[in-house]
């Protein structure tokens, strides 16, 4: 059985490499809200995820994606015909922007790119299932549901100082799209998740 996750990073990695090099492609892809209430671009609730802003940016996302996304497809598979997983990445990238772009649809300075919201999906989507397996941040293990808490109250404060270019409302986003989708689609994980915490 192929990778859905491997298919999705190949892809990913393709075109943010062609992007990095041709700044017009870069520029069709990004998630511009103008461009989609001026001329209808809906592709890019979707195309912004498949861009990185720089090298660094695009392995962090691609290597979380690979570890997390890998144990998760297991999962996802078994639903809408075994596109599962495609289907909630491809959701949480759309979830995740939707506050950015009715917050941005008139401002013509302000654009987003990078699959980190759709990755923030995947993590805590993870994490429901498995709260005290370790993450390593920087090498660090740290417990996943601590990370979580960490993760969550540093993205909430960077997102009220709003001063660096990281679009830190589609990783709050993301994250809570891959708690309520997981939720719904197997609501016996809140039991699981709220045993393993104890």
């Amino acid at each position: 059985m192929f990778s859905h996750t491997l298919i999705l990073i190949l892809i990913t990695v393709a075109i943010s490499l062609l992007a990095l090099s041709n700044q017009k492609v870069l520029f069709r892809l990004i998630f511009w809200a103008p461009a989609i209430k001026e001329k209808a671009q809906y592709d890019r609730f979707i195309s912004y995820g498949f861009v990185h802003a720089d090298g660094a940016h695009l392995l962090f996302n691609m290597i979380t994606l690979f570890f997390f996304g890998s144990v998760m497809e297991k999962f996802f598979r078994q639903y809408c015909f075994d596109m599962g997983f495609v289907l909630f990445y491809l959701g949480g990238l759309i979830f995740s922007i939707l506050p950015s772009y009715l917050k941005h649809k008139n401002d013509h300075q302000w654009s987003s790119l990078g699959a980190s919201g759709a990755v923030s999906a995947v993590l805590f989507s993870y994490i429901l299932f498995q709260p005290w397996n370790k993450i390593y941040v920087f090498f660090i293990p740290v417990p996943a549901i601590i990370f979580a808490v960490l993760y969550i109250g540093y993205t909430i404060w960077s997102n009220q100082r709003n001063n660096s270019n990281i679009n830190h409302s589609a990783h709050l986003w993301g994250a809570a799209y891959g708690i309520i989708a997981t939720i719904i689609i197997e609501p016996r994980v809140v039991p699981h998740f709220l045993n393993a915490l104890l």
